[in-house]
């Protein structure tokens, strides 16, 4: 176990985690030339497409220093703030990681965000400066910045570049001599904590996990202790580019496991995996449960997928722990379900995999968070309204609460204006400015979920050029003046598209809804008014006009009568289709509402 080191990369999106662990793995001659390409760890084409890391993925090294032979567990993590609960099961399963930081970006929030979480659990950190190379790079302010973060000297801090190389040698004895080796006992009862799984369509359910204790054995008994469930270890061995089969693996090491599992829901990630003959008697804990931000539903196209898209969502929790859903029926798109995202950006990716992965066409209705409404008949019990139906009658209603959270942007001392102007328009509050340097500031507000939901990511990129980074932590509810905002399409309530919106934004938003819809509904045989409405108030309208047949063509001269004949008959046709005609709704409809601002 002295020779066992496992470490994850942590860092803010963009800062060369992928290109790092490329050469990490190069540079240990994990990979053969065949093998080789960019971002190699990220083997999802949705990963390679946007350049980004979803999924933390989990490899083994050997390195040779000393003349010692070393075993390397690499877990490598997301950075985009989305995905932090990747980040909190990779780093319960490590002893040190290597804070990555953008040499010519410096440290930015997502980074500081994921090292608290490092921190809380007591690892190791090894500062690595990135991208040195770069002609905008300014290593010794950066460096300034790492060592007034972490409280370390700047000979700690390894200056490198993924790309050309640079520095991986001694990240490589830094993971040695500094992270500590993994500790525990291989002669104690079986504890291996499950840090992620995937669902392979031959083989079922695989399971990764890291051994605290104990080992396991190819062919023995193991249980779970979350289902109380046992299993026959079909086969057991370690991540390397390709698994390779072991017959035992002791504590301290990780790999993967393979029981025939082909129930999903069998397997839960953060449970405990002991021996039934001689079980732990505790689990391990630390294990933080996912708290989603974000709620939209998901409706498949044809109602008779139903069941076909429930087995896709479990297989993709398998993959996706951070993924929360329940079933649901709305009256406009038939059954589907409610689901829990950690973002916008999680909320996409979903929606692309099921897409992908599953061949699931699915309608995604406008997202939302959750509030909790208060009814004069009980003014002590909260409903939770997940859905802007389950709001209560405005007339029975005391008050509505709604989440907040704590935002952290950090931009540049340029873009402080707009930053602040962009957060006061999204109702937030200004707590906190600190300057970290003459050049970057760290802003503080307390805002409303509600208004991140939407559009908040992409216009912060845009009113600071791309500069801001953006983190948030929740810190309950409060009071707010909400009202429920239904869209009417030709007098039909589309529930799928109704909103609880802030009292005050409620005209402008139900406004530009309708205009937005004028522009993506197809037009119809008949007139179709779109109408937003507060209860029985309409406060907005928009009219889609009818397709017309020129009817009167035909009539060339004569008496006009003939004509006003033949557009009467007209009219009434137009009415009584209106009566009976039914509005299709584009699946853009439903996602041009969250890009109101475009």
């Amino acid at each position: 176990m002295k020779n066992i080191r496992n470490f994850c990369i942590i860092a803010h999106i963009d800062h060369g985690k992928s290109t790092l662990a490329d050469r990490l793995l190069d540079f240990t001659g994990s990979v053969t030339e065949r093998e080789k390409q960019d971002q190699l760890l990220d083997n999802m084409d949705l990963e390679r497409e946007r350049g980004i890391t979803i999924k933390s993925h989990a490899i083994q090294m050997d390195y040779v220093h000393n003349g010692q032979p070393y075993v390397l567990n690499l877990i490598d993590t997301p950075g985009h703030v989305d995905f932090s609960y990747e980040v909190s099961r990779s780093i319960a399963a490590c002893e040190g990681a290597l804070l990555v930081v953008d040499a010519a970006q410096s440290i930015q929030a997502q980074t500081i965000s994921n090292l608290y979480l490092a921190l809380e659990n007591d690892l190791e950190i090894i500062p690595v400066l990135n991208k040195v190379d770069l002609p905008s790079a300014s290593p010794e302010e950066v460096t300034d910045d790492i060592v007034d973060l972490l409280g370390c000297k700047p000979e700690e801090v390894i200056p490198a570049s993924a790309k050309t190389g640079l520095g991986i040698e001694a990240i490589l004895t830094a993971i040695i001599d500094r992270i500590p080796a993994p500790k525990g006992d291989a002669n104690a009862p079986l504890q291996a904590l499950i840090f992620d799984s995937v669902y392979n369509p031959f083989r079922g359910v695989e399971t990764y996990f890291r051994i605290l204790n104990g080992k396991i054995k190819k062919g023995q008994r193991i249980q779970f202790m979350a289902t109380k469930k046992s299993y026959h270890a079909d086969e057991i061995g370690t991540l390397k580019l390709n698994q390779v089969p072991k017959d035992e693996i002791f504590a301290g090491d990780v790999g993967y496991l393979i029981t025939g599992i082909k129930e999903a829901k069998e397997v839960k990630v953060g449970d405990t995996i002991t021996n039934p003959e001689n079980p732990t008697q505790v689990a391990i804990s630390g294990f933080e449960e996912v708290k989603p931000m974000v709620f939209a539903g998901i409706y498949p196209v044809d109602t008779e997928d139903y069941e076909e898209l429930r087995a896709s969502m479990e297989k993709l929790q398998l993959n996706d722990a951070s993924l929360v859903f329940f079933p649901e029926s709305s009256a406009a798109l038939g059954f589907g379900f409610r689901c829990g995202f950690l973002g916008m950006l999680h909320l996409e990716i979903i929606q692309e995999r099921l897409e992908r992965e599953f061949n699931m066409t699915v309608i995604t209705t406008v997202p939302n968070v959750s509030y909790q409404a208060y009814t004069k008949k009980y003014p002590e019990t909260p409903v939770l309204v997940n859905n802007p139906s389950d709001l209560p009658d405005p007339s029975t209603l005391e008050r509505v609460e709604e989440p907040y959270i704590k935002a952290s942007v950090i931009t540049k001392a340029d873009f402080v204006g707009n930053v602040m102007s962009l957060c006061i328009e999204k109702r937030g509050q200004i707590t906190n400015q600190t300057y970290l340097t003459p050049e970057r500031v760290e802003l503080n507000f307390d805002m409303p979920l509600a208004e991140i939901v939407f559009d908040f990511y992409d216009r912060l990129k845009t009113v600071s050029k791309g500069y801001a980074s953006f983190d948030y932590s929740p810190i309950g509810l409060r009071e707010s003046k909400l009202v429920k905002v239904d869209i009417l399409l030709n007098g039909n309530q589309v529930d799928a598209l109704s909103a609880l919106i802030h009292a005050d934004n409620a005209y402008t938003i139900g406004k530009k809804m309708c205009e937005k819809l004028r522009e993506l509904i197809p037009r119809q045989q008949f007139d179709i008014p779109i109408q937003a409405a507060i209860g029985a108030k309409i406060i907005s309208r928009e009219t889609i006009k009818a397709l017309r047949k020129d009817v009167t063509a035909k009539c060339y001269g004569g008496d006009i009568t003939r004509k006003r004949k033949l557009l009467e008959k007209q009219k009434k046709g137009k009415k009584k289709m209106r009566q009976i005609g039914n509005v299709e709704i584009p699946q853009q409809a439903f996602m041009a509402v969250l890009k109101l601002n475009d």
